[in-house]
């Protein structure tokens, strides 16, 4: 051991060409791993981060892209369900009044309980519409008086307007001593809105 630490302190750096053959391996050595550090801080260091980088961009363009091919292999059989959704919009709008026929459309709902021999207690639309993003929705509060399946029918007929409405917090109890059954419920109805209201709802946009 001592031999070595001697021959060590005796080397000349200025003469390497002279130094035992162990020395000089050992020399090699450290000066390449140096190199590779120094190599790996100052170069390679930012190219790794950029080749990183550029892989994760890679798979996030792959994956854009099968997104993208998916679509497009899908893309006739989105439009006719484009096509379907339009036309089902198009029907159940088809099935709410415009404001001219709200009236109409309240004496129906009244004509269907009369014509099933109800008598009506209490017939008060609200006073306000509720608006949505393209229709408009009118509670009706409703009281009728009749035997149960007049009752029943009264709700089957207004269930089968041509005009969407629909019946809601339904309660029945009994009435007098004549067995008839008293309906309380909420009927509501809806109407799309013009372009004017449209607009508004939208605000301006």
């Amino acid at each position: 051991m001592n031999t070595w630490m001697e021959e060590l302190r005796q080397l000349d750096v200025n003469n390497i060409g002279n130094w035992p053959p162990a020395f000089k391996r050992g020399a090699l050595v450290i000066l390449f791993i140096g190199i590779l550090c120094s190599g790996y801080f100052f170069i390679w260091k930012d190219q790794v981060l950029e080749l990183e980088n550029a892989q994760t961009q890679e798979e996030t363009l792959k994956a854009t892209y099968l997104a993208k091919k998916k679509s497009a292999v899908n893309l006739p059989a989105l439009r006719e369900q484009l096509k379907e959704i339009e036309y089902s919009l198009g029907a159940l709008l088809r099935q709410l009044p415009d404001k001219s026929e709200m009236e109409a459309l309240l004496v129906d709902i009244n004509q269907a309980g009369l014509g099933r021999g109800l008598q009506f207690e209490l017939f008060k639309p609200a006073e306000h519409e509720t608006l949505k993003a393209f229709y408009a929705e009118l509670p009706i509060t409703i009281r009728v008086i009749g035997e149960y399946h007049d009752i029943g029918a009264f709700a089957s007929d207004v269930a089968q307007l041509p005009r969407i409405v629909t019946l809601n917090d339904i309660n029945i109890a009994p009435g007098n001593d004549d067995g008839k059954l008293t309906l309380d419920a909420v009927a509501k109805t809806f109407r799309y809105l013009d372009e004017e209201e449209i607009t508004k709802q939208a605000g301006g946009k």
